[in-house]
């Protein structure tokens, strides 16, 4: 198989014989597919505006490969006098695809809950994803899920919140505020 090199926040060019292309690790997907590729692109509220970035999906054999890359995050502050630390940020699928402001102290409530479509508990919902952590404002991140296909999350939208999630408080995870938020729409091209 040949292999293509990759830059940063764009796939490599797909592989001259139609099959998948790796890079980084992971399974590009098939670009001639757009129906199995998806992406929200993530903007942030009045708490952070300044967070932007991008959330890829693609299906892959066994589920789905996830590769997101995200600038503007606060940076880590530990939790002082019973306070939520700040980061790393917790990082879910929610249920609906609005991400209105609404009230800019509790923005994109309108997005709903996390996404659970076989009512799980917290921590083993679909859209529980692992934390970003705030690299001098930057993060990456590649993860593989087998909870949904690209088919099944179109429409809904993605979510960065303030503080990480402990995955056990029910139903949310304790994950504080939404800071940034994006629908997830299928990819229309390069």
């Amino acid at each position: 198989m040949k292999k293509n090199k990759a830059s940063i926040g764009k796939p490599p060019k797909e592989a001259a014989n139609n099959s998948a292309t790796y890079a980084r690790g992971m399974i590009w997907p098939h670009l001639e597919t757009p129906a199995k590729f998806a992406v929200a692109r993530i903007k942030g509220g009045p708490i952070a505006p300044q967070i932007n970035g991008y959330v890829y999906f693609w299906d892959v054999p066994g589920g789905v490969q996830v590769w997101t890359a995200i600038s503007g995050l606060p940076p880590y502050q530990p939790g002082l006098n019973n306070q939520s630390p700040i980061g790393p940020h917790g990082f879910h699928l929610h249920q609906f695809g609005d991400c209105s402001i609404g009230d800019p102290l509790e923005p994109f409530q309108a997005a709903g809950g996390h996404w659970n479509p076989d009512n799980q508990p917290h921590g083993n919902h679909a859209g529980d994803f692992p934390v970003l952590f705030s690299n001098n404002g930057r993060a990456e991140m590649s993860f593989l899920t087998n909870r949904f296909q690209v088919a099944d999350i179109i429409g809904k939208s993605v979510v960065i919140h303030e503080n990480p999630d402990d995955y056990r408080s029910q139903p949310a995870g304790n994950a504080g505020k939404r800071l940034a938020c994006g629908i997830i729409n299928l990819y229309d091209g390069i």
